[in-house]
């Protein structure tokens, strides 16, 4: 499906390299520019600028909450006459640990508040609680794809697999220009998107 786009691509081969080319530059300006660290933690206005900031060239439904259901196998992410609510419950839950954090971030996936970039956005939101609340984050180079994607889609009953998961590849080093840059590329990864480097962009 190509879903309607600023580009007026119809093409979705096209239309996937050029989302990947842009939003990887916006994300690669995102921490240049010391933007990022302006943007509310762990909250979902927070998310939805993270979202924006990445997707708004793209997309006009950028940082706006979907308006259809969505789901992915044979999983239904919440409902979009519930989604408003869910999301102010998320953003009330408390991410003082690791554990706190991770189940944040599990609660987000299950909302999958966009039409699309849900992933590579709440990612970047995840390393964020994690650099405040803990001085850390994922060093996502770390963490296997299949183990992840599995992982997370367990985490909707079950979110000790994800947590082990993610502990393992934690960091100190929060502030490392590289680590951010491969750590995009990584997320984009999972989603099947692999043509460019974030550092070349």
């Amino acid at each position: 499906m190509v879903f309607p786009n600023k580009l007026n691509l119809d093409n979705l081969i096209e239309l996937s390299r050029e989302e990947e080319r842009i939003s990887k530059q916006k994300a690669k300006h995102l921490f240049e520019s010391g933007d990022i660290d302006r943007i509310a933690v762990g909250t979902f206005a927070g998310l939805a600028e993270i979202h924006t900031v990445l997707f708004a060239e793209i997309y006009d439904f950028a940082g706006q909450l979907r308006t259809v259901n969505i789901a992915k196998g044979n999983f239904r992410f919440v409902p979009v006459m519930y989604l408003e609510q869910a999301l102010v419950q998320v953003s009330a839950m408390p991410q003082g640990s690791f554990d706190q954090i991770i189940e944040k971030y599990v609660e987000m996936n299950i909302a999958h508040p966009f039409r699309e970039g849900n992933g590579r956005a709440t990612r970047i939101w995840l390393d964020l609680m994690l650099k405040q609340e803990l001085k850390q984050v994922i060093y996502w180079q770390a963490v296997d794809k299949d183990a992840y994607l599995s992982a997370m889609e367990r985490s909707v009953v079950k979110d000790l697999e994800i947590k082990a998961l993610l502990s393992a590849a934690l960091t100190n080093q929060i502030n490392d220009r590289q680590l951010f840059m491969k750590g995009i590329d990584m997320s984009y990864h999972y989603e099947g998107y692999n043509e460019f480097k974030t550092e070349t962009l």
